[in-house]
């Protein structure tokens, strides 16, 4: 590395200090600087999926303790070699490449290059040893879209973050490596909150259960109850003990600070339901969910059996205005390596999803391109959303409709 960096090594490199010297120098009494448990430590902003970011406060105390549920999501143990994948101007990063692995005594491999490439990650896993890797379902996606044989070598545990992973991902990740990735739940406003965590059964599709010291709650929006049973509502926090790892709120913004913790709980903004044996399913944003036909839609749903096509890399659904049914699902689709955007393959994803989806479901437009995502590799739906509503008096350019294939329409 060229420059004038102060180069320390643990153990004797020409040319480095030998961290052990360290051990040799008088300790020096540092001053106190005067700061609390609860003063301000770090602001970052939101991805800003459904809306503008937001800036959030944590303190010396949310994230450094609080990040004990992220440790314990992650598996991670002293000594590990632990890999994640985030642009370091978002929450995720230090999640993962510093708090949890500072916590759990790990090393963190940082792999630097211009443009993500799946051979260099795979090249990476084998030739550095890792032991546990997170990663975006954008990263998942590419890799199993990569050649996976020869297996991960020393990989223990494999975490998917940032949004849901359909069964597909997880499905061919398990085939290959024999590891589950387990997937999980938090946000910039907190840690991890929901997970499932290691050496426990995972249930498909679930987001596994709420972490030690963080009491979740479902809330039904609609009457705004505490759901007690197994059902469908909003991921909350109940506040009469306030969570270690909550957020202090929301930079200068006391409006908003206001509606998430109404109800001296704290609102997530995305629904979820639970089984009875506790298990936590993702259902969607509560901003992405749409009524077609009066039936409401949760576009995860639907993504999850479009990525069952083998055509299909990635996938977004959102609603397209319709005078009949108010709103009909559209799907923005990036295709896998190796397939054309062509009518035959429109054609052919529309009717998998037909075969696979009930009536009230059904996709009935579809349109190839590449997704709007956030620096994080969050969907930006709502960018999808607002383009629908630009185009609802014409037929945008290379749109295919269920209309346009008779044997799939119905």
């Amino acid at each position: 590395m060229p420059g004038d960096y102060l180069r320390v090594a643990v153990g004797e490199v020409e040319g480095w200090i030998d961290h052990r010297a360290a051990y040799q120098l008088k300790p020096q009494p540092v001053t106190h600087p005067g700061n609390s448990t609860d003063d301000r430590l770090l602001l970052y902003f939101t991805s800003g999926t459904t809306s503008r970011p937001k800036l959030v406060e944590h303190t010396h105390r949310s994230y450094p303790v609080g990040h004990l549920t992220t440790l314990y999501w992650l598996g991670l143990r002293p000594g590990d070699i632990h890999l994640n994948i985030s642009s370091p101007g978002w929450a995720k990063h230090a999640w993962s490449n510093f708090f949890a692995p500072w916590l759990a005594e790990a090393t963190v491999l940082v792999l630097n290059y211009r443009r993500f490439d799946p051979a260099t990650l795979l090249n990476a896993f084998r030739d550095e040893r890792a032991t546990t890797f997170c990663a975006p379902p954008t990263v998942w996606r590419m890799l199993i879209n990569a050649d996976l044989s020869g297996g991960p070598v020393s990989q223990r545990e494999a975490i998917g973050a940032g949004e849901p992973l359909n069964a597909e991902v997880i499905n061919q990740v398990q085939e290959h490596w024999g590891l589950t990735i387990r997937d999980g739940f938090g946000q910039t406003e907190a840690t991890a909150m929901i997970a499932n965590t290691a050496n426990q059964p995972v249930k498909a599709g679930s987001m596994g259960r709420p972490l030690p010291g963080v009491h979740v709650v479902l809330i039904d929006p609609a009457t705004d109850e505490v759901i007690d049973s197994s059902g469908e509502g909003e991921i909350c926090l109940d506040l009469a003990a306030h969570p270690v790892a909550l957020m202090t709120g929301y930079q200068g913004d006391p409006v908003r600070n206001a509606e998430a913790m109404r109800g001296r709980r704290y609102h997530s903004g995305d629904i979820a339901s639970r089984d009875e044996q506790g298990y936590i399913t993702y259902v969607g944003r509560t901003d992405d969910e749409f009524k077609a036909s009066d039936y409401k839609v949760s576009p995860f749903e639907l993504e999850s059996v479009l990525i069952e096509h083998p055509a299909v890399a990635e996938a977004a659904v959102v609603p397209a205005p319709d005078q009949l049914r108010l709103a009909i699902p559209k799907a923005y689709v990036v295709l896998s390596p190796g397939h054309e955007p062509t009518p035959e393959t429109a054609s052919s994803i529309l009717a998998y999803v037909r075969e696979h989806l009930p009536p009230y479901l059904r996709i009935r437009r579809l349109e190839f391109g590449e997704l709007p995502k956030t620096i994080s590799g969050k969907i930006r739906r709502v960018e999808l959303r607002n383009r629908e509503v630009e185009v609802a008096n014409d037929r945008p350019t290379g749109e295919y409709r269920d209309d346009d294939f008779p044997g799939v329409k119905g």
